[in-house]
């Protein structure tokens, strides 16, 4: 669907990132791109996190904290250069006009990517599921536009905490599950530091970010 006339592909060293491998190989010209609403929490919403892979650690798993913390709108998918500055009008064009709303983000589960490769610790959201889906269903409108993957029926929405690699979810259920969801809910303030409020939407296309403002 996105030939390259270079042909060029890139040796994926899986070193350089952890033991994570890619999802598809890297070929010039095509970039990775996908949709989120960013977050930036408070200081002490990092002490609850440190609590939580505490927990987690002394249950014998550990796990990397995330760098940044967001709620995906899509899946990750490819775009030729020339096409990313359109698919961002696009996605301006059916965003732009949406208000801003809040999400809560305050139950603790555990998530696997698609090939299995990465477990990701994460807290589902529990208010603001019917507005993520709004802006979900704009910009599955703008993937269609470039025949491009729409993201999944009936999503989860979450913010994802930590990561490690493999398919380590069966280690993180039922009492597991239980007790990192009691370090949430006993921290103090948790209620707070698990409100935030979407107010912007972003598309990361290779090393580029583009930002929507909600009105």
């Amino acid at each position: 669907m996105f030939p390259d006339p270079d042909g060029a592909q890139h040796t994926d060293d899986t070193t350089r990132h952890g033991g994570r491998m890619r999802s598809f190989p890297h070929q010039r010209g095509n970039w990775a791109t996908y949709v989120y609403v960013p977050l930036q929490p408070q200081e002490e919403f990092l002490e609850m996190l440190d609590a939580v892979l505490e927990a987690a650690r002394r249950k014998g798993l550990r796990m990397t904290k995330m760098e940044k913390f967001h709620i995906s709108q899509s899946q990750t998918v490819i775009l030729r250069h020339h096409w990313i500055d359109l698919f961002v009008q696009s996605l301006r064009e059916g965003l732009s006009a949406m208000p801003r709303f809040l999400c809560v983000a305050d139950r603790v589960k555990v998530y696997t990517n698609q090939e299995k490769t990465r477990t990701f610790l994460g807290l589902a959201v529990t208010v603001g599921h019917q507005q993520l889906l709004e802006v979900v269903s704009q910009v599955d409108k703008s993937l269609q536009e470039f025949n491009l993957e729409t993201f999944f029926q009936n999503p989860s929405f979450h913010v994802s905490l930590a990561w490690c690699v493999g398919d380590c979810a069966g280690l993180i259920q039922g009492a597991t599950l239980t007790q990192l969801q009691n370090v949430v809910d006993e921290f103090e303030d948790s209620e707070i530091l698990t409100r935030f409020y979407a107010e912007e939407i972003c598309c990361k296309s290779g090393n580029k970010t583009f930002t929507i403002p909600l009105r």
